[in-house]
C-alpha cells in the first residue's frame, strides 16, 4: 500500500479543474490514465524524470473508482486531500455544508487512535 501515491492522486487531481471533472465523471477510465502517466512523474519536478514503480494496489484502486472516501480513509489517505477534493466533485449535488456533514458521518465509526495519515 502506497499512502504516498494515494496522497498524489488525490492533490494533483484536486488541483487541476478539467481533472476535478474528468474524475467525477468517469473515475474507473481517470484512475486508469493517470496511474498511466502520472504516478511515475516525479511531484515538482519539471525535468522530465520518473519513476518505475509507483502502482495502486487493487484495495486502493477499487476505493479511487468507487469515490469511497471511508474506505480511503482507512487506507491512511489524508482526509484533508480527499475533503477538499471530494467538496469540490460533490458540493454542487448538496446544499450548505451538507455534503461536508454526510462526509464526517460516514467517517465517525472511526475510534481514536485514526489510521496513520503520516507520508
Amino acid at each position: 500500500m502506497s499512502r504516498y501515491l494515494l496522497d498524489k492522486f488525490l492533490y494533483t487531481v484536486d488541483r487541476d479543474p478539467d481533472l476535478v471533472e474528468r474524475y467525477r465523471s468517469d473515475p474507473a477510465g481517470t484512475v486508469d490514465w493517470w496511474e498511466a502517466e502520472m504516478a511515475n512523474v516525479l511531484l515538482n519536478c519539471h525535468t522530465g524524470e520518473r519513476s518505475t514503480w509507483l502502482a495502486f494496489e487493487d484495495d486502493e484502486r477499487r476505493a479511487l473508482v468507487e469515490h469511497d472516501h471511508v474506505a480511503l480513509f482507512a487506507l491512511g489517505a489524508h482526509p484533508f486531500l480527499t475533503l477538499t477534493l471530494f467538496i469540490a466533485m460533490f458540493e454542487r449535488d448538496h446544499g450548505p455544508l451538507e455534503y461536508q456533514i454526510a462526509f464526517g458521518q460516514r467517517l465517525r465509526h472511526f475510534d481514536l487512535p485514526y489510521p496513520d495519515i503520516a507520508t
